[in-house]
């Protein structure tokens, strides 16, 4: 029994027609693939909190790969969201990483946007697309942007942080990302912030979107997966080893790539989930 269900994993594995039907039955409640796919949950948020991110996108993409409905996917990922970024916000603030004073400014105007935005619902088609398009452009500012060094020039003034904020907030309650894949490259391309900087004002920026949008999805009738708890506890997971790997080993240059290859394979992936 052990050997045929490893022989039918690696099939899985080898053939993405297979792996597809191994996630949609691990969104039907089978026992081995619901553990794989808290698994894949859990991989998503280690790679993520390496630069401050919850993996909103991934986790998106993810749910969407492996068939989930529609009306549980952007309460589900706004939720492993807030578990993910609620470790990564506590070890940063610890370490003394995180300056609430610029990110007020910036949340300010984010939280009644995310709230409006949670209340409002896009087709999958259209948040795949549009998003994943978003994504791979601010990975190109990330990349070619005018700044190559790992500082900053200063605070971002007020009318730039607001008006940040606003886009942001709007875009994260509208599509169940936390707003952490957006606000990295702006603060990074405007040189607002250091990419470590970026990745500490990231995680409480995406709790607080994260936490409002979902207010928001429930009360426009969205409710996240039954499963949703076991899938926290591998996010919470890959968020606790990751963000200490982004805290002891990654260099700021190293955090800059590693925030815009993100930013490009989940913007890939999602374009082709659009194309479904």
């Amino acid at each position: 029994m052990q050997r045929s269900v490893s022989n039918q994993s690696f099939h899985a594995f080898a053939n993405p027609s297979g792996l597809r039907k191994l996630l949609i039955s691990a969104a039907q409640n089978t026992e081995l693939p619901i553990a794989m796919l808290t698994i894949f949950f859990a991989i998503i948020s280690l790679l993520y909190a390496t630069v401050g991110q919850a993996g909103g996108t991934a986790f998106l993409a993810l749910m969407a790969f492996a068939s989930f409905p529609s009306t549980q996917m952007r309460p589900t990922a706004l939720l492993l969201n807030i578990v993910a970024a609620t470790y990564s916000t506590w070890l940063f603030n610890r370490g003394g990483f995180i300056d609430w004073k610029r990110l007020k400014l910036f949340l300010i105007a984010s939280v009644p946007a995310a709230l409006i935005g949670g209340f409002t619902i896009l087709s999958p088609h259209l948040y795949d697309a549009i998003t994943g398009v978003v994504l791979i452009f601010a990975a190109a500012i990330l990349l070619i942007g005018r700044s190559r060094r790992a500082i900053s020039d200063g605070d971002a003034p007020s009318w730039g942080a607001i008006t940040t904020g606003a886009g942001i907030g709007l875009v994260s309650g509208l599509t169940g990302v936390g707003g952490g894949v957006f606000l990295a490259p702006v603060l990074i391309a405007m040189r607002w912030a250091s990419p470590k900087e970026t990745a500490a004002l990231s995680a409480p920026f995406i709790w607080v979107n994260s936490a409002v949008g979902l207010v928001g999805a429930i009360y426009a009738g969205q409710l996240p997966s039954p499963q949703t708890w076991l899938y926290a506890l591998g996010a919470v997971t890959g968020a606790m080893i990751g963000t200490t790997i982004g805290l002891r080993w990654l260099s700021e240059t190293t955090t800059r790539y590693v925030i815009a290859v993100v930013l490009i394979a989940a913007g890939i992936l999602l374009m082709v989930l659009a194309t479904r």
